[in-house]
């Protein structure tokens, strides 16, 4: 790891999949718009446009509160405490979902009329 620690940051937290672990364990929709990853423990939730918004539920249930894009090619990081957006320390890989799996996601569980179901 190059830079500081981040308190609320740990760059070792393996991600916990290739998607929402969530939507996945069958809480809420079933699908997600974005994927965002809990830098703190790697938690995969999605995003607050996704019908369930499983990632900021994350933060409130566990305090964690860094996130960063689970997306292919972004590289950011939002702290939910301040609302502002921060550059962080490189992640252990994966640092995103498999570029062959569609967005929104996953294939199967998309709705067709899933742009009226974005929040």
């Amino acid at each position: 790891m190059s830079g500081p620690s981040i308190p609320g940051i740990d760059p070792q937290a393996a991600p916990s999949g290739p998607g929402c672990a969530d939507c996945l364990a069958g809480d809420g929709s079933g699908w997600w718009f974005h994927l965002r990853r809990c830098a703190a423990c790697g938690s995969i939730g999605c995003c607050d446009s996704s019908p369930s918004q499983h990632a900021t539920k994350h933060y409130r249930r566990t305090g964690h509160p860094f996130i960063t894009s689970y997306e292919p090619g972004e590289e950011w990081f939002y702290n939910n405490e301040t609302g502002q957006f921060h550059e962080g320390p490189q992640l252990v890989p994966p640092t995103s979902h498999p570029a062959d799996q569609p967005v929104p996601g996953p294939a199967g569980a998309v709705p067709e009329n899933w742009q009226q179901k974005l929040n």
